[in-house]
Formats: structure tokens, sequence, C-alpha cells
């Protein structure tokens, strides 16, 4: 993409920190949950809540499509890889997930069974065409913004009339996982989530464009603003959201003009409609079942659709025992506040998804060594002229 540099500049970040100071009404508090996991990584490899005054307070989301995927998802695609002896794809984070006593794909694939790390869909087409005598299945996660090239690979599928090829459908949608968090935001397990305002989702927002969140701004009068993935991005979608607050405002904006319109890609809409459906409901882990929140794949396309193929019912795991991961992707958390973080759960050794996924929060606090608590880091932050 270009333009890149602009948007890092440390020459225009200092008078944007400035003017975030001087807008923020030291009278109250601040809190504004970055959906994405891209923005978390942001926000800690370039420092910027160093740069925001103490009473603006980032809440981590559950942004991450593999941090949300329950262990019983992993359990099945695992299942799948032992008694059916077929060639199971995914993206490489996924392979690291540990699922069931602490289990994971990458270690099916150590102990023998078929499973391999793709870039894209159509290296699991790929392999599906170089291997006619095996089933190949390929493990689709992410957001609304991977859902379109799984459904472009169904759609060739079926036009090569590859019967060896199937997709296990994980795909889900970010809207009515906003709509489940602004649900619970007075109170979750007995414990206050406070929400003011949110960074709204970028690369998702590309695809189904800043429309359907105008309906949580209105009715839950919690403004936001589609923000991009840069360090400028960031600061200037903070500073947005601290202007919508001081002037009682709840609206959606959009940072990120570059990339997002209000309508979105219609053409990847139109693709997703025609090849996927809403499932009643889907287990987001840290959330339970939120319903209307994933997709599946249409009867039109049944023939390429494992869980149906394979007759996958889905298995319900709870998570590991002491792990935070759930109270973290609720912004109920922080990683600091898991006693595994650090110690038994390492990225070299994870136990729960959000150290394991790239952008995952407890990722983002080991990768770029926010170890301290927050009143440290504020105290040893940037002081501005």
């Amino acid at each position: 993409m270009r333009y890149i540099d602009e948007f890092r500049q440390q020459g225009l970040a200092k008078p944007l920190a400035r003017a975030i100071h001087k807008e923020a009404d030291p009278r109250r508090d601040y809190y504004l949950m970055e959906f994405c996991g891209g923005h978390t990584h942001a926000i800690f490899r370039y420092g910027i809540q160093d740069l925001l005054p103490g009473n603006v307070h980032f809440v981590h989301g559950p942004g991450c499509p593999v941090c949300v995927l329950p262990v019983g998802r992993i359990d099945d695609a695992i299942h799948l890889v032992e008694t059916q002896d077929v060639i199971l794809c995914s993206y490489g984070d996924m392979l690291r997930v540990p699922a069931s006593k602490r289990r994971s794909l990458l270690k099916v694939k150590a102990a023998g069974g078929d499973v391999r790390m793709v870039y894209s869909t159509q290296d699991a087409l790929r392999i599906a065409r170089d291997n006619p005598g095996r089933q190949v299945v390929f493990f689709a996660i992410g957001f609304e913004t991977t859902t379109p090239p799984t459904a472009v690979a169904i759609r060739q599928a079926q036009a090569e009339q590859l019967e060896n090829f199937s997709v296990f459908c994980n795909h889900v949608l970010t809207p009515p996982a906003i709509q489940s968090i602004l649900n619970t935001t007075d109170e979750c397990d007995g414990e206050k989530v406070a929400i003011d305002g949110f960074l709204g989702p970028s690369h998702v927002s590309a695809v189904i464009g800043s429309q359907p969140y105008e309906f949580f701004a209105e009715k839950f009068r919690k403004p936001i603003v589609i923000a991009g993935f840069e360090p400028l991005d960031v600061m200037q979608s903070t500073l947005m959201l601290i202007r919508q607050l001081n002037d009682g405002r709840s609206m959606v904006e959009n940072e990120y003009t570059r990339v997002v319109t209000r309508e979105g890609n219609s053409k990847a809409k139109a693709l997703v409609a025609e090849v996927m459906e809403l499932r009643d409901t889907f287990e987001w882990r840290g959330l339970g079942q939120v319903p209307y929140s994933a997709l599946r794949i249409k009867p039109t396309y049944e023939a390429f659709d494992a869980e149906r193929r394979y007759e996958i019912r889905g298995s319900v795991v709870g998570d590991a025992k002491g792990c935070e991961c759930p109270s973290i992707l609720r912004g109920l958390k922080r990683p600091t506040d898991c006693k595994l973080f650090g110690s038994v759960c390492t990225p070299e050794n994870p136990v729960g998804s959000c150290m394991v996924s790239s952008e995952g929060v407890c990722a983002a606090y080991w990768s770029y060594g926010r170890l301290r608590n927050e009143s440290t880091l504020r105290s040893a932050g940037a002081r501005l002229d």
C-alpha cells in the first residue's frame, strides 16, 4: 500500500498527542475499546498509550478470529485428521492454538497427521488438484475480511468439479460480536466492563462498510470511529472519539477514508451472500453463544461443506484451567492479570489462544515488553512539551 510512511511520522504524532492532552477532560475517564487485534499491536508497537493522558484508557477487544474460535472447533478439526485420513489445510496461527489436553494441529502434524499450512484458499485448492486420491479439507477461519476468498474457493471447486475438496467453515461476523459486548457492558460475571466508544475495525469495514455500525451508535449511544492500523490513524481516531464524547455525540465516523466507504465492497458482499448464510448461533471464546454471528455454507454448495460431509456435530469444550483468555477477550482483564502469563504461558509454549495469534493481546504484551502495569507505564511515558 502507498503512503505508509506518512502515517508514521513523529513530527505529526507530537501535535496529535498534544491535542489529545488538551481536549481530554481531566474530570473524567475515557474507556475506548479497540476491536481489532491489529490496533492492539499498533498501540503497543509504537508506544501510543505512553503518549496519551492517564485518563484515556484502551480496552482490548476480541478482534482476532484465531483467538475467538472455541476449543471445541479445533478438537473437531483434529478429529477429522485422525479419523478420516484427510489432508487438513489452514493458516499458520491456527495450527498452533492449543485444543483439549494442550494438543494443537501442529502437534498432530508432528505425530504424523497430514496437516498443512497454507497462505490462501488457492493453496488449498492446488493441494486438492495435486492429490486427487485424497480428501482435502480447508479449515476456514476469519472475520468478514477473509470470508470472500473462501467463497471464491467454493465456487471454483464447484466449477472444476473438485470432489475431493471441502471447507470446514468457521467464519464469524463483527457486528453481532460488538452487540454482544454492548449487551454485557453493564456487568459480566459480576465484573464491570466500561466502554465509552469503539475504534472500529478497518479491514473488516473495507468489506462491509461503515453503515452496519450505525445501529450501535444510535441504540447504545456509543461513538464508533473506523480507524486505520497505522499509529497516526489510531491517534487521530482517538482524538475523534474524545471529541464526540465531550460533545455528547454518538455517531459513526470514518477516519480510514482512504480504504473504507459507507457501503463497503458490494461485489465481495454479493459473493458471500451467494455461497453462505447465517447460522442461528455460534460459540465465541469469551463471549459464549452469540446469535447470528457466524456463517455456514448454503445447501446449494453443500457438496463442499465438510460439516455435512463428515457429520461434524460440534464439540463443546472449556478453556484450559487458569487461562484468562475469555476474560481478556471481553475486555474484563489484561494479560498481566493472568497468573499463567509469561510463566507457564509463553509464545513457545502457549496455553491460550491470545498468546498464539499474531494479533492476540497476550502476544502484543509479550512482543513489545508490556509486562508492567499501566500506572508504571504511564509514569515512565514520554513528557510532552
